[in-house]
This record gives C-alpha cells, structure tokens and sequence, in this order.
C-alpha cells in the first residue's frame, strides 16, 4: 500500500505530521483534518476567490485538508447553465495551486449541483428524476475532470453532491453512476467521494459497487449543533444545549391514536415536604390529555386540549393539509401542587394523538427551582428520570443519555461497517454554531473528535473563519486571541489539533 507523509509549515519551519497517511484510494481514505473554505458556497454570499492566507495558515497550524463546497450558479452565465464563465473557474485553479504550494488536500464538492441544493431557492428542474438535469450535471462534472487532469489524488479529489435527501438509494446511485462516468471517462483515476443519504448522516451501500468513497456528517445532536441557527425554522425554540444530555424524557407523550409509541415521562423523586410540578406543553397534534400522577394517589392533575382554527389558548395554529389536523404551537406553562413524593411522578397523555412537553421543572416552597428543558425527539421512547438536586452532574439523570456512546452507536458505527467492507470513508462537515455555549461545544467536540479519531475517520470543520470555526466565530462567550489580525479560539485549535 502506498503511503506518502505530508509536510507543513509550523511557525516558519518545516515539520512533518508524525503520522503517516495512506495513499488516497475508494477503499481508504486518509485521515484528513481540516476544513470547509465558502468563498464559493452560495452566489451572492462573499463571493470570490479563495484565500492563499487559509491555506498558509491551515498548513501552518498541522492541517492537511480542504473541502471547497460550491454553488454551479457562480461559473455559469445569467441564464445559460451550460455557458461557463472563466473567471470563476480561476479561482478554482487557484485554490488547487494554494493546496500544492503549502501541502493541502483540495477536495471539490457541488454544494449546489444542477438539479439538486439544501439551500434556498430550490432548483427548478429535479437532478433525480429529470434527464437533461442528470446530462447538465454530468457535463459540468467532466469540465472539472478535463481541466484537473492529472493532478495525483494526493493533492485532489471530487466530492459529487452535497447532502442529498429526499431520493432513494437505487435512484441516487444512478445518478452518482453517470456522474462518475462522465468523469472518469475524461480522467480514469480521478477519486470521488459521494455524500451518504438523508443528509450525508445514512451510509448508500447501493453506492458499492459504484466504487466511490462516502462521506459523513457531525451535526448531531441537530439541536445542538444549530442552536439559534438563522436559517434553520424554530431553531431560536431549541432549549439551550447541554452535553452530555439525559435521555430520559424525550418530550413527546403519544396518546391512543400512536398506542404503539406510548410511554409515560417518569421522575423518580424524594420529596417529603411539598412542591410543585412545572410542565410546559409546546404543540399537541388534534388533541390530548396530559395527566400527572403521583406515588398511589392516582391522578392528580389533567388538562384537556384541542387545537383548532382561529383565537385561543395557543400562541399559533398550525394546519397539516396531510393529515388534516391542526398541531397547534401553545408553548403554555402548567403549575401543579404536590403534597410530597418519595417514590415517582408519572406523565401520560390518554386521549388524541400526541402532544409535546419541551420543559419538566420541580420547585420548592422556598422558590429554587430545578428545570429541564427538553428538545422534543420524535419515536424514542421516554425513559425514567432520577431527580437529585445535589448531583454534580445535574439535577436530573437517567440511565441513558445523548453522550459520547450515544454518538458512537448511532452515527459512527454504521459508517465503520461501511468502512470494514471496503469503502473509505470520511467526515465532509461538522462543527456546532456560535451560539451554543462554549464550554458545551467544546465537549461535544472532543467526544466527536474521540470517536472519529478510534474509528479512523478524517474530518473537515465547518468552517476555518467564521460562526463555526476556530477565528472569527463571532462567539460572546469565551476569550478570543489575537492572532495575525484574527480573533482566534485558541481553545478549539488546540482540541483540534490534539485529534
């Protein structure tokens, strides 16, 4: 197996990265570290050519990787996606220049592919579905192929689509299988990395035969990782992120007409003086009835609800033509008194369909309160918490949790089974938005970091500058460094570079 060492400048030396890296093959991949450049990410958007200054620095700093994700709209000609315009190719070469002048992998992603974006406005013709579209796509794919000719995969590779959802798996691995023709018919060894389904987060072993690298994502748990995100909906409604995170209320009680899903939120509790229950009801979907019960007292507490058109108890109405029901947004904080409790109080919902609890909160007569917020989780079901005001951890715990474990089973494994059967494989992006606390991105990033690092899969952050990255991230809650005109998060680069 080939292999070949990558060598970068540190503080105006040369030194070599300790590891040795694999040759780039379909069925291995480097372990790559390093990130997303958005110079030519979305048209209109800071637009222009890549910066030599992010490639000097990112080699300086030990990285060896860059995904340049890329909107077809910034080298095409208003109204003809077939006209390409030279100048934007330029600076494409260039980067591919900076990447040989300091040591970095430039791997080239179609963010916005004809036919295919997850951003705004939607393409007007399917990528999937319509021929021409898939033509279009496949010629743009050979234009990068015959102009990169050539450069060994050590310094280049293509990355097809960004994220794609809303295809199946034989559909997809069509279209991914003309692309790779188109490409491969212009330059045979050319190394391509398709994104996996559902985002990039779901391995397409329809792909396999194929013969092309996948690559992942890390933006789980969602809720954290977009916390307050401008352009994700309801994302200002998420409940400030914690990590590691008790699972054991999932925030969602199914009534009957979900029987299969149905779990009651419990707390385990030692309370003998008395208190009072706090439960916030976000959305209840046609109607539901949460009843609180207590110990043998039975039920105590219930509240009927029943979302319809117009004024009411609710802060929106929301209709779902597909099911022909209102889900109603009432965001609407229940106070319930409690004589005392030493063993569990239980949350059923016993009429409807379903209904969301986004806050669970015990308080004392003398006023502490103790709250969880609760990011609503869709199928799982609700698991026991364990209410002890003087755990360090936390005032409430569960058995299970969104933690470390919880990433590893759920979002890496599959992609090292896809690993062991031969694919290489890769994370394209990840990293957590500015406003998620820093100390609670910081740990999440380590226990992605761990599990990437014992999977041996590379990574590409998004981004080096900017509200993801470690300069310029636009965070109020931790102490910048001034850094060669920069404002540099020395406590991320020094987590990064530890992995």
């Amino acid at each position: 197996m080939k292999r070949f060492w990558i060598a970068v400048l540190v503080w105006g030396t040369v030194q070599s990265v300790a590891l040795a890296q694999v040759e780039p093959t379909v069925r291995e991949l480097p372990r790559w570290r390093g990130f997303n450049l958005l110079e030519m990410f979305y048209k209109g958007s800071s637009t222009g050519p890549f910066k030599e200054e992010d490639f000097q620095l990112i080699s300086e700093l030990g990285f060896n990787f860059v995904r340049l994700p890329m909107d077809y709209r910034i080298w095409t000609k208003t109204g003809g996606w077939t006209q390409f315009d030279e100048t934007a190719l330029q600076w494409v070469d260039q980067a591919v220049e900076y990447g040989r002048r300091y040591g970095v992998h430039v791997c080239l992603n179609f963010h916005r592919a004809p036919g295919y974006t997850v951003a705004d406005p939607p393409e007007p013709t399917s990528l999937w579905t319509d021929t021409r579209t898939q033509a279009v796509c496949a010629m743009h794919w050979a234009g990068f192929a015959r102009r990169y000719k050539g450069i060994p995969n050590s310094r280049l590779s293509f990355n097809l689509l960004n994220e794609p959802s809303g295809v199946d798996p034989n559909t997809y691995a069509k279209v991914v299988g003309k692309l790779v023709k188109a490409i491969h018919d212009e330059d045979p060894n050319r190394l391509i990395i398709a994104d996996g389904l559902d985002y990039a987060v779901t391995p397409c072993w329809d792909l396999v035969p194929i013969g092309v690298a996948q690559a992942t994502r890390g933006y789980q748990p969602f809720t954290l990782t977009h916390y307050k995100a401008s352009w994700i909906a309801g994302a200002d409604q998420y409940a400030v992120p914690m990590w590691p995170e008790p699972l054991g209320c999932s925030g969602y009680l199914y009534g009957p007409e979900k029987k299969d899903l149905q779990s009651p939120a419990i707390i385990e509790a030692n309370l003998p003086e008395p208190f009072t229950l706090h439960v916030r009801v976000g959305t209840v979907s046609h109607s539901g009835r949460p009843e609180v019960s207590v110990d043998r007292e039975g039920v105590i507490w219930h509240q009927d609800f029943k979302p319809g058109p117009g004024a009411g108890p609710w802060k929106q109405v929301v209709y779902v033509p597909e099911w022909k029901v209102y889900q109603n947004i009432y965001d609407q904080e229940f106070v319930i008194p409690i004589a005392a409790c030493r063993w569990r109080i239980r949350l059923d919902n016993t009429i409807g369909d379903w209904l969301t609890i986004t806050e669970i909160g015990l308080q004392w007569a003398d006023g502490r309160l103790y709250s969880l917020r609760v990011n609503p989780r869709w199928g799982e079901a609700n698991q026991t918490l364990r209410f002890d005001p003087s755990n360090p951890a936390g005032p409430f715990q569960s058995d299970a949790a969104l933690d470390r474990q919880w990433l590893w089973d759920k979002y890496v494994l599959p992609w090292v089974q896809l690993r062991d059967a031969g694919v290489g494989v890769m994370v394209g992006e990840w990293g957590a938005y500015n406003q998620t606390p820093h100390d609670v991105t910081l740990r999440w990033m380590e226990d992605c970091l761990k599990n990437w690092q014992q999977a041996g899969l590379g990574w590409a952050l998004w981004n080096f500058r900017g509200s993801l990255g470690v300069m310029d991230s636009g965070r109020t809650d931790m102490q910048y460094e001034d850094f060669r005109g920069h404002k540099l998060d020395r406590q991320m680069l020094d987590l990064l570079q530890r992995y």
